[in-house]
C-alpha cells in the first residue's frame, strides 16, 4: 500500500474500512496509515443561496480532491448531534424529530450546532434547524473526521436512533467527548448477558431467554424454553429480521435465511409471552449529573399500553396513554423498575423501557438508554418536549433546574396509530409483526376513550363505520371474543356476515348471521361483497401460524377498497367501543394548544 494508491484509494471512494478488508489490516490502522501522510477530506461547501447572498447554513461535504477546505472556524462551543441516516420503511421518522429539538435546545444556550446526516428527506437538514450542516454517512470514519475538523465539545449520539448509537463507544475509544448517558452504559442495557445480570441484581424478571451462534444452539435454546419463541439478531433497529416462531422447521428456515441481518452479533431467543399486555415508558434522568444517585431526579415522560397483545412491534402497535386497563398495583411496579434501571445505568438523557405484563408479573422486555420513537407522541401528549429537555440534561443541567420534576398523567386518552403502506404493495399480507412496517403515526385526543380511538381511526385509516355489515371471521382461538363483539354490532344495529366457523359461534350465541362461501366453496364470498362495497368493517384474525391464502386475498383487499379492517381481537373491541362512543357522544375537535 503506497501513499500513492491509498490517496487513490480514497478519492475514488473507498472508505479506511473497505481498504482495511482489502488489504488484511485493521481499519484503525488505515486511519493511523492515513493521517501518518496527512491524507485527510477536505469540505466544500454547498451555497445554500446560490451565491445571491451570504449563506448563513452552510452546507459542507467531503472530498478527496486535495482542494481548498471551505470550512469556516468559529471559536464558540460546538456539539454535533448525529441523525438517522437513511430512511426506509419501518425504521420510523421519530428520531429526526428529537434530533431537531436538540438543535433548538443547544442554540438557546448559546452552543453552535453541527447536524451530521446523510438524509436530505428530513427536518434535520433543513436550512435553518443547525448551524452547520454535513451530509456525510454515517460512520466512524466520517463522524471522527468531522469531530476534529470543527473541534467539537461534545456529541450527542442517542437521539438518532440505534445507527449513531452503535458508533458511541468507537467514538469515544477515538476520543470524542460523548455527552449524556455514557457509551458504557448503553452497552450494558444493549449486550444481553449484561443486561441479564443487572436485572438479576435489580431482582427484575425477564421473559427466559438465551443466546444463540448457529442453527444448532438456536433449537437448543428453544427446546429449552419451549415454543413460541421471539428471535433477533442483536443490535438492529426497527425490530429488523425479528419474528415469533412456533416450531423446530421454522427456526431453522428463519436461521438460514434471517440472520444476516446482524451477522457479528448472536441471535436473541426470548420465550414468547402470548397473550400479555405490552408497556412503553419513556423516561428522562439527571443521574450522570449528581454526585450521588440518589440526588437524581427521574421523571416518566408517558406510559403507553399497547392496544394489540404482545409480539407487534412498538412502532405499529395502537397506543393508549395514559393506560387505560393496568391496575394500579402494576404501574407502580412499572414506575418502580424504570426508576431502578435508570439510576443503575446512571441516565443522563432519555430511556426507554419496554415491559411485558402477564397475569401479576411484569416482564422488561428490553431497555435503549436513548430517545425512543415514541418521544415526539409522548411530549405532544403531555405538553412537554422530552427532547429538549434531554438535550439540556446531556449538557449539565438538572432536571430541578429546568423546573421539570413532577410526573404528569393527562385527564384525557392519547392514543397514537400507525399508518402503513400496505395500499402501495399489492398483496403483501397486512398482518402486524415484531417488525416495523409503518410509515408514520397519527394521534386521537379526547377525555373518553372510544371516541379517541374512533378518532386515532379517522386520521390513519378509513373511518369506522356508523352502519353497516362487519364481516367477522376468527382463528379458533379467538372464537370465545367472537361473540361478545359480535353482539356489540348487532346492538348497534350492523348486520353480521360470516364465514361457516365463525357464524356457528355467532348463531350458538343467539346472533343473527347471514353465512357466506369461503372463497374456495364458492359465491358469494367475502371477495365479492369487498368490491360492491358491501362490507363497512373487515374483523380478521388469522388462523394458525402461518397466514392463508384466501385470509391474505381479504385482508389485501379491504385496503384497496378502504374498508377499515381489525387484524386483532384486542383492536376489535377497541372498534366496537369507538362506534358506541361516538354514537352517545359525538365528537369534538381542539387543537393541542387548547388541551394544555
Amino acid at each position: 500500500m503506497t501513499p500513492e494508491l491509498l490517496a487513490k484509494a480514497k478519492s475514488y471512494g473507498f472508505s479506511d474500512r473497505q481498504i482495511a478488508n482489502l488489504t488484511g489490516k485493521s481499519e484503525d490502522e488505515i486511519r493511523a496509515l492515513r493521517k501518518e501522510q496527512g491524507l485527510v477530506p477536505s469540505y466544500r461547501l454547498v451555497d445554500t443561496c446560490a451565491a445571491e447572498f451570504e449563506a448563513f447554513t452552510p452546507y459542507y461535504y467531503s472530498s478527496y480532491d486535495r482542494g481548498d477546505d471551505e470550512v469556516r472556524p468559529s471559536e464558540r462551543r460546538k456539539v454535533m448531534i448525529l441523525g438517522g441516516g437513511p430512511n426506509r420503511i419501518g425504521q420510523g421518522i421519530e428520531f429526526d424529530y428529537c434530533c431537531v429539538h436538540a438543535a433548538f435546545a443547544l442554540k438557546e444556550i448559546d452552543f453552535e450546532t453541527i447536524m451530521v446526516n446523510s438524509n436530505p428527506e428530513t427536518v434535520s437538514t433543513d436550512y435553518d434547524t443547525s448551524d452547520r450542516l454535513y451530509f456525510e454517512p454515517l460512520t466512524l470514519e466520517d463522524v471522527l473526521h468531522i469531530y476534529e475538523r470543527e473541534n467539537c465539545w461534545g456529541a450527542i449520539a442517542q437521539f438518532g436512533g440505534q445507527t449513531p448509537l452503535n458508533l458511541a463507544l468507537g467514538l469515544q475509544k477515538n476520543g470524542v467527548n460523548i455527552i449524556g448517558t455514557s457509551p458504557q452504559s448503553i452497552e450494558r442495557a444493549e449486550d444481553r448477558e449484561m443486561f441479564a445480570e443487572m436485572l438479576h441484581k435489580l431482582e427484575i424478571p425477564q421473559p427466559p431467554n438465551g443466546l444463540a451462534n448457529n442453527e444448532e444452539e438456536a433449537l437448543t435454546e428453544a427446546a429449552k424454553l419451549g415454543y413460541p419463541v421471539l428471535v433477533r439478531p442483536s443490535f438492529v433497529l426497527g425490530g429488523r429480521a425479528m419474528q415469533i416462531v412456533y416450531s423446530d422447521q421454522e427456526l431453522i428456515r428463519y436461521m438460514r435465511e434471517a440472520v444476516e441481518a446482524s451477522p457479528e452479533r448472536p441471535v436473541l431467543v426470548d420465550k414468547f409471552l402470548e397473550q400479555a399486555t405490552e408497556v412503553d415508558v419513556d423516561c428522562i434522568a439527571d443521574v450522570g449529573n449528581c454526585d450521588n444517585p440518589d440526588d437524581a431526579t427521574i421523571v416518566i415522560g408517558g406510559m403507553l399500553e399497547h392496544i394489540e397483545f404482545a409480539g407487534v412491534h412498538s412502532g405499529d402497535a395502537a397506543m393508549v396513554l395514559p393506560p387505560h386497563t393496568l391496575p394500579e398495583n402494576i404501574i407502580n411496579t412499572i414506575r418502580e423498575y424504570t426508576h431502578a434501571m435508570a439510576k443503575e445505568l446512571n441516565v443522563t438523557g432519555l430511556m426507554n423501557v419496554q415491559y411485558a405484563v402477564k397475569g401479576d408479573t411484569v416482564y422488561v422486555i428490553e431497555v435503549n438508554p436513548r430517545a425512543s420513537r415514541t418521544v415526539p407522541f409522548v411530549s405532544k401528549a403531555i405538553g412537554h418536549p422530552l427532547a429538549k429537555l434531554a438535550a439540556l440534561v446531556m449538557t449539565g443541567k438538572t432536571l430541578k433546574e429546568l423546573g421539570f420534576t413532577e410526573e404528569i398523567w393527562p385527564e384525557y386518552c392519547a392514543i397514537k396509530e400507525s399508518v402503513f403502506p400496505f395500499n402501495k404493495f399489492h398483496g403483501q399480507d397486512i398482518l402486524l409483526s415484531p417488525e416495523m412496517r409503518s410509515t408514520g403515526e397519527v394521534m386521537g385526543l379526547d377525555p373518553n376513550f372510544g371516541v379517541s380511538f374512533a378518532k386515532s381511526q379517522m386520521a390513519a385509516n378509513a373511518a369506522l363505520p356508523m352502519e353497516g355489515n362487519v364481516f367477522i371471521s376468527v382463528s379458533d382461538e379467538d372464537k370465545s371474543s367472537a361473540a361478545a363483539i359480535g353482539k356489540g354490532f348487532a346492538e348497534m344495529g350492523f348486520e353480521l356476515v360470516a364465514t361457516s366457523g365463525t357464524a356457528k359461534v355467532l348463531e350458538e350465541a343467539g346472533l343473527k348471521v347471514r353465512r357466506l362461501a369461503k372463497l374456495a366453496e364458492g359465491r358469494p364470498n367475502a371477495l365479492d361483497l369487498l368490491k360492491n362495497n358491501e362490507i363497512q368493517l373487515v374483523i380478521n384474525t388469522p388462523a394458525g401460524q402461518e397466514p392463508r391464502a384466501d385470509e391474505i386475498k381479504i385482508r389485501t383487499h379491504a385496503i384497496y377498497t378502504n374498508t377499515p379492517i381489525m387484524t386483532t381481537i384486542s383492536c376489535a373491541e377497541a372498534a366496537v367501543e369507538g362506534i358506541q362512543a361516538i354514537k352517545d357522544h359525538g365528537y369534538g375537535v381542539k387543537t393541542l394548544q387548547e388541551y394544555h
